[in-house]
């Protein structure tokens, strides 16, 4: 864990060092911030519910872009091999990679709890959907930005690890939203594996120990499939 840490310190600090993370950054509260107070003043109502059922659809875009270049960049450029030659193994990358990513995440959350603090000033807010909101919020993150490592390690070009982690984060978003095409015997089973269901409940501050395994168990399969394919490649 010594040489993951190192690494984590790396990545994270390579994202304030380029451009990139400030317009993601800028884009993802631009867009928050513009949804939530259209609703919220059009509603008129002291609850972040508007803002929590953005943040799969959203995340489905932005965590992709903060991925991308995760694996991508160094594969073509060739410094992954240069890494490989110090004491680390595929599994202290890929966790200080995805620590990195974790990190990068709350960061960008940190501001929008101005929007909680705000409507508490206007009316009685519950705190208990909040809390349960922004841990939702990390965990699927997590999920998202794990799939997107997946999506950095099959390709350098970061364009297609882009494209490829969107469809796939768009698709676990979605598939909840298609159920009325599905046979009724197989609703069940596509509903658990849609990351808004999951999300949807933990964002009301119901803790349920099934939502929090789904988001680990896609967080696992991303890992271990980003390991997989590095694997391969060296």
């Amino acid at each position: 864990m010594k040489q993951a840490v190192h690494i984590f310190k790396k990545e994270f600090s390579g994202y304030f060092i380029s451009p990139i993370a400030y317009i993601v950054i800028a884009i993802f509260l631009v867009v928050t911030g513009w949804f939530f107070f259209t609703t919220f003043f059009l509603y008129n109502q002291a609850s972040l519910r508007n803002f929590f059922g953005l943040l799969p659809l959203i995340f489905s875009f932005v965590i992709p872009a903060v991925t991308m270049r995760l694996f991508s960049e160094e594969l073509n450029v060739g410094s992954y091999e240069l890494l490989l030659t110090m004491p680390v193994t595929f599994t202290d990358v890929i966790i200080g990679k995805f620590m990195a990513c974790i990190a990068f995440i709350i960061a960008m959350l940190l501001p929008t709890v101005a929007y909680p603090i705000l409507i508490s000033t206007m009316g009685t807010l519950d705190w208990g959907p909040v809390v349960g909101g922004y841990l939702g919020a990390i965990l699927m993150g997590g999920a998202f930005a794990a799939v997107g490592l997946f999506a950095s390690s099959l390709t350098r070009n970061q364009i297609i690890a882009f494209i490829v982690a969107t469809a796939i984060c768009f698709s676990l978003t979605l598939i909840d939203k298609m159920l009325f095409f599905l046979p009724k015997s197989l609703l069940g089973v596509m509903a658990y594996l849609g990351t808004g269901y999951h999300f949807q409940n933990i964002s009301k501050g119901v803790i349920d120990s099934r939502d929090i395994i789904y988001f680990f168990s896609v967080a696992f399969i991303g890992l271990y499939g980003a390991n997989l394919s590095m694997q391969k490649k060296y």
